[in-house]
């Protein structure tokens, strides 16, 4: 395999390993409800994490801006596609651990009240594909440019949907009574 190919195919492996993993978890290939499609526009309801993606593949695409400049920063003299490697790295364990039986049931409990179990293994493999739309998205525009969209979708997720990265984030440093 030529050596330019390499990252590309780590890429697509760690994409690749998500799918047992999560069905090791419990989770489903596809939504129950017995559809597949492109997107969800559900926000409350039991389809929410079942289709390709969903208002929530937003915050993937600000995790793939905020781990392009992770990367940057941890690793400046590796090559950019080594760097993607690295962000699908830990956009992998994400899902997995995002997934997981007991960070649903911690974390996600208002969710599994509407009946949602956790992401369909299409619904992670969208959202890692989002995360890699927001790795390149950082890599092509200025720095300004991806801080303005990353606060433009956060903005946009909660508009529609009342929630969103920064607002997950929150209510788990409030809930846990971090001191800042």
């Amino acid at each position: 395999m030529r050596a330019r190919l390499l990252p590309w195919f780590w890429t697509a492996l760690l994409m690749a390993a998500v799918a047992p993993a999560m069905l090791f978890a419990g989770r489903t290939l596809f939504c129950p409800c017995g559809t597949i499609r492109l997107a969800s526009g559900a926000a409350e309801t039991s389809e929410v994490s079942q289709q390709f993606t969903d208002w929530y593949t937003l915050s993937h695409v600000v995790h793939g801006l905020l781990l392009f400049g992770l990367c940057w920063w941890l690793l400046p003299h590796l090559a950019l596609a080594w760097r993607m490697v690295g962000a699908m790295t830990l956009e992998a364990v994400w899902e997995v651990f995002e997934n997981s039986n007991l960070v649903i049931r911690l974390f996600r409990a208002e969710a599994a009240e509407l009946g949602a179990v956790g992401d369909t293994v299409l619904n992670s493999e969208g959202d890692m594909l989002a995360m890699l739309a927001g790795f390149w998205l950082a890599r092509w525009l200025p720095v300004w440019a991806s801080v303005a969209l990353a606060v433009t979708l956060e903005l946009v997720a909660y508009w529609v949907i009342r929630d969103g990265l920064v607002l997950i984030v929150l209510r788990r440093v409030l809930a846990a009574g971090l001191p800042f």
